[in-house]
């Protein structure tokens, strides 16, 4: 059945007669915050201590405006007569916000959970050079990421957690077994 001439006009003048009918609700901010859901992308937050300068979220992002710095520093044997080893000390770590895109691949490939979001927005600079972060301003950042959500008591346990407890019991079941093989026994 063709449609009736008009029709199409009939509806949209409906639509705008109902949302005209509707009281309209306007949130004055700054004054009243908004209610931003839990998983909200403001900013990123580093934690440093995490950080191995692995460089994958400097490689990975598509605007380039994550800046890395990162010097060599050898670190002694653990034992004697091992060999000294090389780790990465982090320099400078630096996010560009007038170029980030807020795509969440750096987070996302972070190897070590150094990257995180935090729901804050409101970083407004009048100069733009302000706006890149450096380290000190990225881990200030991270007092405002909110926990991760809790588990769900239902969900199955981690097999690697199955895995690691089974072993820890066998590895207690043996020993108290040695230790009651070595006991000696006591006077009838």
């Amino acid at each position: 059945m063709p449609p009736i001439p008009g029709s199409g006009l009939a509806k949209g003048l409906a639509v705008t007669l109902r949302t005209m009918t509707k009281k309209t609700v306007t949130e004055q901010y700054p004054e009243v915050q908004p209610e931003l859901p839990p998983r909200t992308r403001g900013v990123i937050g580093l934690f440093e201590e995490n950080c191995t300068v692995c460089m994958l979220c400097a490689r990975e992002c598509p605007d380039w405006c994550i800046y890395i710095d990162s010097h060599k520093e050898t670190v002694p044997a653990a034992a004697p007569g091992g060999r000294e080893r090389s780790r990465n000390v982090l320099d400078r770590f630096a996010i560009d916000f007038s170029l980030c895109m807020y795509c969440g691949i750096c987070i996302e490939v972070c190897p070590f959970d150094a990257l995180f979001w935090s729901p804050e927005f409101e970083y407004a600079e009048t100069d733009i050079h302000e706006l890149t972060h450096e380290r000190d301003k990225l881990r200030e950042w991270m007092w405002t990421v909110p926990a991760p959500p809790a588990l769900d008591p239902a969900a199955e346990e981690p097999k690697e957690l199955a895995a690691a407890r089974k072993a820890a019991e066998k590895l207690a079941a043996e020993t108290e077994k040695a230790a009651a093989e070595t006991e000696p026994e006591g006077d009838a």
